[in-house]
């Protein structure tokens, strides 16, 4: 796969999915821009060779956003390849989930991808070609227990994929979602040690249960799901959009 010419952009590229990402795009040739909250990550990304430059801003910012990615743009080119990717995890009983929970995660989940699109989709139907790919969860596909307000954010943005697939699939644009089950990365590892905290289990007895819930019996590698999203972003993949890609080791 040869992406050699296309400037990526990946939101919440420092580090996790994001960043493995990034880095398989630019083996593939493409150059990569990563966009995140704090700038140590994206740096060190960039000084690793997972990306050609960074840029800071909140994806749910959607002012500052779209300076930044004209400002990536201007430098490496028109965004041929938009990976929305920025998250962030919310658990607790649902009814202890105020408005503010939902609202949350509802704003970076949906909204930033809503943002990003809306910054790079245009150019991309004028030019003919693009590629979105919106990093959701096996939590679109379907419910978990204790993080209601994540799966109702990313169950929208597989809707949201669906529907931006319908509307642009005449337009040499495809979009798809990557739906990856627990995933070894610092999140989900931060997430696990809040859960430990709550309920007075040891952060490894949070990470075996997560481990039940694939058949595979450990958690996905981020260099797994940026495999998925490699093949998706190809020129071989222009037939496919719209989809929603499981890397949830039998989960699904």
């Amino acid at each position: 796969m040869h992406l050699s010419g296309q400037h990526a952009f990946v939101t919440g590229g420092g580090r996790g999915i994001g960043r493995a990402v990034a880095a398989a795009l630019a083996r593939a040739g493409a150059t990569v821009t990563v966009l995140g909250r704090s700038e140590a990550p994206l740096r060190a990304a960039v000084s690793a060779g997972a990306a050609t430059g960074f840029t800071v801003a909140d994806v749910t910012d959607a002012a500052t956003l779209n300076r930044q990615v004209s400002a990536a743009a201007a430098a490496h080119g028109p965004v041929a390849i938009l990976i929305n990717n920025a998250g962030s995890v919310a658990s607790g009983p649902f009814s202890k989930a105020d408005a503010s929970v939902f609202r949350s995660m509802w704003d970076v989940h949906v909204m930033g991808a809503v943002y990003a699109t809306q910054a790079v989709l245009p150019g991309m139907i004028a030019r003919g070609f693009g590629r979105i790919v919106n990093i959701a969860s096996t939590a679109g596909l379907r419910g978990y227990a204790y993080v209601s307000a994540y799966c109702a954010a990313k169950h929208a943005l597989v809707g949201l994929t669906r529907a931006l697939a319908a509307e642009t699939a005449k337009s040499g644009v495809t979009v798809n979602a990557v739906c990856p089950g627990y995933t070894d990365t610092d999140l989900l590892r931060e997430n696990a040690t809040r859960v430990a905290a709550k309920t007075g289990r040891s952060q490894a007895e949070v990470l075996a249960e997560y481990r039940r819930d694939a058949p595979i019996d450990r958690l996905i590698r981020p260099e797994e799901v940026a495999a998925a999203v490699l093949y998706l972003c190809s020129p071989e993949a222009a037939a496919v959009t719209g989809t929603t890609l499981a890397v949830a080791g039998g989960e699904m």
